[in-house]
């Protein structure tokens, strides 16, 4: 039984592909997922997700949350095109690069915040975060000026819209940032220092482990996987705005619980945060192709996330019972 309980998310995935397939099969006598634009349409929507899941994803493997996310997206994008514009649109690539660093060190600070708060002065991360949720939102809008702040600079367009080889570059950074967040988490001390951090902090602490650096560099890392998110949404529309990555929160801690995480920390894999990221990019696409309202997709990944939530805990009274 536990096996298929921490399996479940790849065999719900296939579960809704197949669905729709048949759906489109027999109502409309078309293809749902064998066609290039629905692939390239579900892989990007889940590499926006999964830009503001990966490091959340080892925040709450190590038993902590953080819900600034959201706004160190939308910070990072209006720090990036402020850059872009003061440098110039004639400075093209050197515009975009300095950009890029900008919009990075301007979620970087968020994280800053956030691990200090946490590691120095022990606010609970909920709490902790959810202030500098506030703050980066009041601050994203008070140097945008309340506006979207829009730019023209090629670089910036080919970077967000832009594809090699047909693969989307939104899609190839989402599976960068993946691929690095995975090697930390799975194949280093750091990443087995994570793991023991959600089980438990007193055993870490016992161990030597310096847990206040340890924390500042999740959130920090948390901050900047986010940050890059807002990067993409900057090039994708050509224009930075507050609130960039608030649509995303939602399905970001939902690919994150849906993909494996436990509630309590100790589990997770950013493995599975990719599974969940799909889910909820194919639950998106799909719902649009059925020529639903855009609204039921919040009642589907709510409903995913109450199911996700129920297998966790169905996998720790089982692992429970047997010791």
């Amino acid at each position: 039984m536990k096996p298929l309980l921490n399996a479940w998310s790849w065999l719900f995935l296939a579960l809704i592909l197949v669905f729709f397939e048949v759906y489109a099969q027999t109502q409309t006598g078309n293809t749902f997922l064998f066609r290039l634009y629905s692939i390239q349409s579900i892989t990007i929507a889940a590499s926006q997700i999964l830009l503001m899941a990966l490091g959340l994803t080892l925040v709450v493997v190590a038993g902590h949350i953080d819900l600034s996310i959201a706004f160190s997206s939308g910070f990072a994008a209006v720090v990036m095109a402020l850059v872009i514009n003061f440098v110039g649109s004639d400075a093209g690539l050197v515009a975009f690069l300095l950009g890029v660093v900008a919009g990075l060190a301007a979620g970087a600070i968020v994280g800053v915040i956030n691990g200090w708060l946490v590691s120095r002065l022990d606010v609970p991360s909920f709490i902790g975060t959810l202030g500098t949720y506030g703050i980066a939102r009041g601050a994203a809008l008070i140097v945008a000026g309340g506006a979207v702040v829009s730019i023209q600079n090629d670089a910036a367009r080919t970077f967000g819209n832009g594809d090699v080889a047909g693969v989307p570059i939104p899609v190839i950074v989402a599976l960068a940032l993946a691929l690095f967040c995975h090697y930390v988490l799975t194949y280093t001390r750091f990443g087995v220092h994570t793991y023991a951090l959600g089980a438990s902090r007193a055993s870490v602490e016992r161990a030597g482990v310096d847990v206040k650096r340890h924390l500042m560099i999740l959130f920090v890392l948390s901050a900047l996987t986010a940050a890059a998110g807002g990067l993409v949404y900057t090039g994708r529309f050509s224009a930075g705005a507050a609130n960039a990555g608030e649509p995303v929160l939602l399905y970001a801690v939902a690919a994150v619980f849906i993909g494996g995480a436990s509630l309590t920390g100790g589990q997770g894999t950013v493995t599975g945060t990719v599974i969940g990221s799909l889910i909820i990019a194919v639950i998106q696409f799909g719902l649009v192709f059925s020529g639903l309202p855009p609204y039921w997709q919040f009642i589907a990944v709510g409903l995913v996330i109450i199911v996700a939530v129920i297998v966790d805990q169905s996998r720790d009274r089982i692992a429970g019972g047997r010791s």
